[in-house]
């Protein structure tokens, strides 16, 4: 189970499985998925994303046309004994529970015996994947990438929900990494935010360190423009007023006659 049908969180959980099995196919079939492609003129049309996934492995994608189910029948009988065989009865306390209990259905399900490929497919793993091709040197980039300068609000936002940094880096570039489980930020390299993966949408995420670190910005930045209240503030005396309008009281004034 993956976060989304995204891009970045389906590529993330390809990598995740073909790192673990320590291979990859030489081939993989897809269907129709917006993240992989589509038809286009009678032809198929892969994503950039999927493209450079692709070619990281130096693999081939095999796109199912559309309104084909025949063409990926084994795909979706796999699909249809998961649904019967796996969720009913079941009850699951997040994401990490359910795939912790698919990966030990998995092992028990290997291991039965399987009248169309006459054998358990856990006795035919070792031959599979001595077919397969060796992983690359360098790790495929996957996953939810972000570079931009941190706002006034000190947020992030991953895939519909917002996270916090640290507010001492606002202004600065700042470099959001998120995978299947964390939100990672850093700013010159040295990390500013580390979040858990958040599965809903339209959440913000606020560490209380960052909070606390916030509400001690705020009131520095009030202290820098509070006048202070013991300052003196030199007062005019109105008789200075007086004597500029000529109106002082001591001069003796002189009658005008006509």
């Amino acid at each position: 189970m993956i976060p989304s049908r995204q891009s970045e969180d389906l590529l993330a959980g390809h990598w995740d499985l073909l790192s673990g099995w320590g291979a990859v196919p030489q081939a993989l079939v897809w269907d129709n998925e917006s993240a992989v492609g589509s038809w286009r003129g009678g032809r198929p049309q892969l994503t950039e994303a999927m493209q450079g996934f692709r070619g990281a492995f130096g693999i081939t994608i095999v796109q199912c046309r559309p309104r084909d189910p025949e063409a990926k029948g084994l795909v979706e009988r796999a699909n249809g004994y998961l649904q019967t065989s796996f969720l009913p009865g079941r009850s699951f306390t997040g994401p990490a529970d359910f795939n912790s209990q698919l990966t030990a259905w998995l092992t028990r399900a290997n291991s039965r015996w399987h009248r169309r490929i006459g054998a358990r497919p856990m006795q035919r793993w070792d031959s599979d994947r001595a077919a397969m091709l060796t992983l690359p040197p360098v790790a495929p980039t996957v996953g939810w990438r972000l570079g931009t300068r941190l706002a006034r609000d000190h947020y992030l936002r991953c895939d519909g929900n917002d996270y916090s940094v640290h507010p001492s880096v606002i202004g600065r570039r700042v470099e959001l990494v998120a995978d299947l489980e964390q939100v990672v930020v850093t700013c010159d390299g040295v990390e500013v935010a580390r979040h858990q993966r958040c599965w809903a949408r339209h959440q913000s995420l606020t560490d209380p360190l960052h909070a606390a670190a916030a509400v001690r910005l705020r009131s520095a930045h009030r202290a820098r423009f509070r006048p202070s209240r013991d300052a003196l503030v030199e007062y005019r005396d109105l008789g200075d007023y007086d004597r500029v309008f000529g109106l002082d009281p001591a001069e003796p004034t002189t009658a005008v006659s006509a």
